[in-house]
């Protein structure tokens, strides 16, 4: 369990604290408005009203005893920036803070944020990938060149093992596990034969995918 500052109980923040919450974290939300707070009371471990801009009120949050602090304020940037900065001043040992339009995320690394998210465009490329491609089930992006796809069995692969496919030296890609129905395997032999009811869990570049199952 870790305990985690959350700044800003809009829908995004309050979507994170419900996570969290299920996690089994101890979540400290924040937030200036009164009814956000309010509404918040049952998926945080505590929350308080007040402004995050405001040095005084961060000092008696005692910040540096908190694992994560993220920041997800909506719609003030300022505040995101200024909030950032006073997290990371005050001795915030991580802070992951939101971007919610481009150019954001340099202004806010600049000024102390370890991480930054962009829901929106990231969600963006999710759906974009996921979508307009038959093959692709599911993608997840690891960081700015490398992704994990699920991905189904191209019908030339069918009755085929791992070995004779020898993607890795042709494709430079991985396959780190296989999905039957809802079962995951994981322990993969390079004797393994796929099936067409088969899908594949690959790690790799888009490119690269996109030239081995041709996208």
């Amino acid at each position: 369990m870790k305990s985690v500052l959350l700044i800003g109980l809009g829908r995004f923040g309050k979507n994170i604290a419900i996570q969290l919450n299920q996690l089994g974290h101890d979540v400290l939300g924040i937030d200036h408005n009164e009814d956000r707070v309010n509404e918040a009371m049952d998926i945080v471990t505590d929350a308080q009203i007040g402004d995050s801009t405001n040095e005084a009120f961060l000092r008696t949050l005692g910040v540096n005893n908190f694992d994560i602090c993220y920041v997800t304020i909506s719609n003030d940037f300022q505040s995101s920036l200024e909030t950032t900065y006073l997290l990371k001043e005050l001795g915030a040992k991580f802070v992951v803070a939101r971007a919610e339009r481009d150019g954001q995320e340099l202004f806010l690394l600049r000024n102390g944020a370890d991480r930054v998210v962009y829901p929106e465009k990231q969600i963006a490329k999710w759906a974009a990938i996921r979508y307009s491609s038959d093959h692709i089930m599911d993608y997840i992006e690891l960081d700015e060149n490398h992704s994990l796809y699920e991905v189904a069995v191209p019908d030339e692969w069918v009755g085929k093992s791992i070995i004779q496919l020898d993607v890795r030296r042709k494709y430079n890609l991985t396959i780190i596990g296989l999905k039957k129905g809802d079962v995951m395997n994981f322990m993969i032999k390079p004797e393994t034969v796929l099936s067409k009811d088969m899908t594949l869990l690959v790690l790799g570049e888009y490119k690269a995918l996109d030239k081995c199952f041709r996208f």
